[in-house]
């Protein structure tokens, strides 16, 4: 005859209630994440665009050479227009953050000396381009930045070589990839506005996705980032330049910075004699 020692009661009481406050904790960890994440998720998508777009004070007058664009219902874009009567390629360049075109006038203007015409542009909010920033209003900009170019200085629209410069590459790789472009260079750009600071995609939305749109373009491509870039780190510039289509080039910069590439020495301006004769 065996005989079955009683259970510790006490003991498998004691465990009990330790499972159940382990997981009422556990509950408890996943609900404060889940509350966290849902409020960075809404901070993010509320005020990514006052963060992204961060305009300076206008840096030029209207004495300058500047004209306006017309845009959306009744906004308009400071531009300015390099002629060069011996360029087969015209630029449609749009810039950085933190500047204008009066800030850039003469990188504009070493791109002109280089054989190109140039088409620069600010966007609303910037310089003395009327109404407000946004990632929405961007698009449009370029939009109507291209079709200046196209209708009113009748330049054919495989002879625009779009460039954008770190946030700038945004609205350029958009127009690439849905309209008709002779070709794209992206300098110190973003594979997605978020990821510059998450690296991996967090939300189920983002700004600016310059990586999907690669998938879209069938121009020539020009990709442009230095190794050492303190802003837009390089494998930004590499994702970007590994789901850019054939044909495409590339310059690695040493030691350019986020915004030195243009002075970085003669390798930058044989890159864009590649793209331009791809182009051509």
């Amino acid at each position: 005859m065996s005989i079955t020692p009683p259970e510790n009661t006490a003991s498998s009481g004691a465990e009990g209630k330790g499972g159940i406050a382990g997981r009422r904790l556990l509950f408890r960890v996943v609900r404060v994440l889940i509350l966290v994440y849902c409020g960075s998720a809404a901070l993010a998508f509320f005020v990514a665009e006052a963060l992204i777009f961060q305009p300076p004070p206008a840096t030029y007058t209207e004495k300058d050479g500047i004209f306006s664009i017309p845009v959306g219902s009744n906004d308009r874009l400071a531009a300015l227009y390099l002629p060069n009567p011996s360029a087969a390629l015209t630029l449609l360049y749009s810039h950085g953050n933190g500047e204008d075109i009066g800030a850039i006038r003469n990188v504009l203007q070493e791109l002109r000396d280089h054989g190109f015409a140039v088409l620069a542009y600010d966007y609303r909010g910037y310089g003395l381009s009327t109404g407000k920033p946004s990632e929405k209003n961007a698009f449009a900009d370029i939009e109507a930045a291209y079709g200046y170019l196209v209708a009113s200085l009748g330049v054919d629209p495989s002879d625009i070589l779009v460039y954008g410069t770190s946030l700038g590459g945004g609205p350029s790789t958009y127009l690439a990839a849905h309209r008709r472009v002779g070709g794209l260079v992206l300098e110190s750009t973003f594979v997605s506005a978020f990821r510059v600071r998450t690296v991996v995609p967090i939300f189920p939305f983002d700004r600016f996705p310059n990586l999907k749109h690669m998938s879209q373009i069938r121009c020539p491509v020009l990709v442009l980032h230095s190794r050492d870039d303190p802003v837009i780190p390089f494998w930004h510039g590499k994702k970007l330049f590994d789901a850019a289509k054939e044909p495409k080039f590339h310059y690695w910069a040493d030691n350019a910075g986020h915004l030195g590439i243009p002075w970085s020495g003669g390798a930058y301006w044989r890159s864009l004699k590649k793209i331009s004769s791809a182009v051509r």
